[in-house]
């Protein structure tokens, strides 16, 4: 077990726990769209996808609800069942999200450019990496597997149904925190894609870092992200950058393949 004594923040760091949709996998973090998009849709409910990436990160049955919130949600579904929703049509989304959600996760399983070198890059300096994710543990265990097979196997990893509550609570960090005996937190970067990422961390106490280019702020696949022009690439990017400056991130990044080269500059 690691033990020391509590450093300030330009301390070395131990330990990176790295979010999966939108930082790892799923270029854009399209695969909890695509399912939430069809879950509300198969009981009459029609979202737009800058809608349903609004409270992307939390915990899934967290966003139904914070879904269900919306004016636009909460109307067509009186429309559609003359009633004002529950926690049981919570329940009932719910219910039809995990089978997609598990769809669109294993298709969309690719690694993201640059994390296997990363990864390795990591493990060569002898940082222990974790990870956490929004999705329970049906529907994160292939795409771990996946992952696994493509060269990206973390030393630990915590799913959001594994803990009291997901983000932005603290619980996913510091389970892996105990699981890999990390500490202080000061000693410890968490790396993700959602303003919820880096609430966590700092309810944590701990470093971190937001992902623009891949993740679901700027929201574009691979191939979508490639087809803007320099200028649309540079204004998404900053928008998603202020986004997490405001949220009170200690860094922010493109995609983690920049995140050596950030740890040389950064952390003593």
């Amino acid at each position: 077990m690691t033990i020391s004594q509590p450093t300030p923040n330009a301390a070395p760091i131990q330990l990176v726990i790295f979010d999966w949709a939108g930082t790892i996998v799923d270029y854009g973090s399209l695969a909890p769209v695509y399912a939430f998009d069809a879950a509300f849709r198969t009981h009459g409910v029609e979202l737009t996808h800058e809608e349903i990436r609004g409270p992307m990160g939390l915990h899934k049955k967290d966003h139904i609800r914070d879904l269900f919130q919306l004016e636009t949600a909460a109307s067509q579904w009186k429309a559609q069942h003359g009633r004002d929703w529950s926690e049981e049509d919570v329940n009932t989304i719910y219910d039809s999200f995990l089978p997609l959600q598990v769809e669109q996760a294993q298709t969309l399983s690719g690694l993201i450019p640059g994390v296997v070198e990363c990864f390795e890059t990591l493990k060569s300096r002898g940082i222990t990496v974790g990870s956490s994710t929004g999705y329970p543990r049906v529907v994160a265990g292939p795409t771990i597997e996946a992952a696994a097979s493509q060269g990206f196997h973390p030393d630990f990893t915590v799913c959001a149904d594994e803990v009291p509550a997901g983000r932005p609570a603290p619980w996913m960090i510091y389970r892996n925190m105990e699981q890999l005996g990390i500490f202080p937190p000061t000693s410890v970067l968490k790396v993700g894609d959602t303003i919820p990422d880096i609430e966590a961390g700092i309810n944590a106490g701990v470093r971190t870092i937001g992902v623009t280019q891949t993740g679901s702020e700027v929201g574009l696949s691979q191939a979508d992200w490639e087809r803007l022009d320099s200028e649309s690439q540079e204004s998404a990017v900053a928008r998603a950058s202020e986004l997490f400056v405001q949220s009170g991130a200690d860094g922010v990044l493109a995609s983690i393949a920049e995140l050596p080269a950030w740890l040389d500059q950064h952390v003593s």
